[in-house]
């Protein structure tokens, strides 16, 4: 059974945080808007720490950091074993010749 993710808007997660910090429960705002509590807690966590009052997990503009850091890492390695291999193709195909010296 397949299941679909649900993609809420930055927006909709700030306003629900704002309702969370008002002193409304997690629970109650599952209830009325839909996402379960968890996920509620989770946002109202990152909010936390993306303010610098968390708890020690990376802020979203870390996690973009990071993720861009890891494509371009990838990236790297990628031309790296291109280049390697062209070097051995290359070193293999112009190698010392093996003509006779005429002697």
């Amino acid at each position: 059974m397949a299941t679909t993710t649900i993609r809420y808007t930055p927006e909709f997660k700030r306003q629900l945080v704002e309702l969370h910090r008002s002193g409304r429960s997690a629970t109650s705002l599952a209830k009325e808007f839909g996402p379960t509590a968890w996920t509620i807690g989770l946002w109202v966590k990152q909010a936390e720490r993306d303010r610098g009052k968390g708890d020690g997990g990376l802020t979203h503009s870390e996690r973009e950091e990071l993720n861009r850091l890891r494509r371009e890492n990838r990236k790297l390695k990628e031309e790296r074993e291109i280049l390697s291999k062209a070097a051995a193709w290359f070193a293999t195909e112009s190698g010392p010749s093996r003509r006779s010296s005429g002697s």
